[in-house]
């Protein structure tokens, strides 16, 4: 039984290989390594024709001109190009006559720089703060605008347009900026337009108790201010819907004497004589002035 066994593994250690096999398995193996160079060349060869043409893709895109502002972009209003938001007091043509004193520079919108115009832009009465945001392909300019809060009005008389606005902050805004939107509504001051006394010359105070004044008359008499007649500092007239109102010197006693409104006025608007005003002006003491 031993014998037999040993002579089994001689046979299997001994077996004669077929050549004809032996070559098949060696040509099918190079045939394969062949085809794997091949497919080496191939996507070394696509690599390199692949990076060239993303490399040219990307300098064809970063010359088209979407990227550039167009050159006359500060010259010629375009609703496309340059986009104007927030603007209720400073009209378009005022922004772009800031623009026209910038040159367009010669590269990608993404590269250019816009501190300069944001300060031009603040040098505008109206305008608090300014912010441009740049939008590529197309290239485009959003100028934003933060403008001022007007308070009051100026006027040099009854029948004359508005000639300057005071902001929250005292700043005055000049014609330039008139008339105001409707929707913005203030307080109407009669003014001197010269002399000492002339409204270019108000300081933040005077604006704030401009304020208050109204504000007092509004609660006492109920009724819309028309106007506050400030041309004679010493002798202040305002005017509600129904009539006119004498305040006088606005003294310390000042809001003392506006208390007195809402007692005098209801009897003003049943009188069926006119009336030109109402007189607060003395002390304890009121008067209503016929016509």
């Amino acid at each position: 039984m031993e014998e037999e066994t040993q002579s089994v593994e001689q046979n299997s250690n001994n077996e004669v290989v077929d050549p004809a096999k032996l070559v098949k398995k060696v040509r099918k193996s190079r045939k394969i390594r062949k085809g794997r160079r091949k497919q080496n060349v191939f996507r070394k060869t696509f690599r390199f024709f692949m990076t060239l043409f993303i490399l040219f893709a990307l300098f064809y895109i970063s010359k088209m001109p979407q990227w550039y502002l167009p050159k006359d972009a500060y010259t010629k209003a375009n609703s496309n190009v340059i986009i104007i938001k927030n603007n209720k007091i400073v009209k378009p043509h005022r922004v772009f006559a800031v623009l026209k004193i910038h040159k367009i520079p010669n590269r990608p919108i993404y590269m250019m720089r816009t501190s300069q115009i944001e300060n031009d832009l603040k040098k505008l009465k109206p305008v608090k703060n300014v912010y441009i945001r740049r939008y590529a392909f197309p290239a485009r300019l959003v100028i934003i605008l933060k403008e001022r809060n007007p308070v009051i009005s100026i006027s040099a008389d009854e029948k004359s347009p508005v000639i300057g606005a005071f902001a929250d902050d005292g700043i005055l805004m000049g014609q330039d900026f008139m008339p105001l939107p409707e929707n913005l509504k203030t307080i109407r001051v009669l003014a001197q337009t010269n002399g000492e006394n002339r409204y270019t010359v108000w300081t933040n105070s005077r604006i704030a108790e401009i304020q208050k004044i109204a504000a007092y008359i509004a609660t006492y008499a109920k009724e819309p201010i028309e106007y506050i007649d400030m041309r004679d500092p010493n002798n202040v007239f305002v005017k509600v819907k129904s009539v006119r109102i004498r305040l006088g010197k606005p003294d310390g006693n000042l809001y003392e004497r506006i208390e007195r409104i809402s007692s005098i006025l209801p009897q003003v608007k049943y009188m069926k004589t006119k009336v030109d005003y109402i007189d607060v002006s003395w002390e304890k003491v009121n008067y209503i002035k016929l016509k």
